[in-house]
């Protein structure tokens, strides 16, 4: 692996929504030059920030954006899921994310979390245990896109009323299995998911 000074850009690529049982799952491809992410090394994983703080680093992200920053965050929905299988639609996200950064491979190394893969032709890439929590990109990528599929889940409350989905995003909480119980499954669930029910 070479060293990271090496590359004109760093990109850090993280998926979000691996688990609830409604709306896609989402991933996040970051790509900062070197010094960008200086600026970002104070940034935490999604997780370990409030809401309130996710959407100011979002902000952040989003203005420091131009020729040394740019993002995707791409969405494949409950059917795909369901059809074809939680780890098919990460791969399907996680390519189209990079395919719209629009970059040479070659200019790149690539950092992931946990267990992503990058597509074959970015022969430099690292997967980091815990890249969220400890790799400046690639928490930047968590970021961006729970923020953004976070505002998808607050659209999709509105289509869909009666589950809550701007509260819980689609996670599997109680009020959320009350809800299936009573009004039963929306285009948005994962039914693969829902065996339980």
């Amino acid at each position: 692996m070479k060293k990271v000074g090496k590359y004109k850009y760093i990109i850090g690529i993280d998926e979000v929504a691996r688990g609830p049982l409604a709306g896609p799952v989402a991933v996040g491809a970051m790509l900062v030059t070197p010094r960008i992410r200086r600026q970002f090394r104070n940034i935490k994983e999604s997780k370990q920030l409030s809401p309130a703080q996710r959407e100011e680093w979002c902000e952040r992200i989003r203005r420091s954006s131009g020729p040394e920053l740019r993002f995707a965050v791409s969405f494949v929905s409950a059917g795909v899921i369901d059809a074809k299988g939680i780890q098919h639609a990460i791969r399907l996200a996680l390519k189209r994310s990079i395919e719209k950064l629009e970059v040479d491979p070659s200019e790149c190394l690539v950092l992931l979390d946990g267990g992503l893969r990058a597509p074959e032709e970015f022969t430099e890439q690292k997967t980091i245990i815990r890249g969220d929590a400890n790799e400046t990109v690639i928490a930047m990528a968590s970021v961006v896109a729970k923020v953004s599929r976070d505002r998808l889940m607050v659209r999709l409350s509105k289509k869909y009323p009666a589950y809550g989905f701007a509260r819980h995003k689609g996670y599997g909480t109680r009020a959320h299995y009350d809800a299936i119980r009573k009004h039963g499954v929306s285009p948005e669930h994962r039914r693969s998911f829902l065996s339980r029910i």
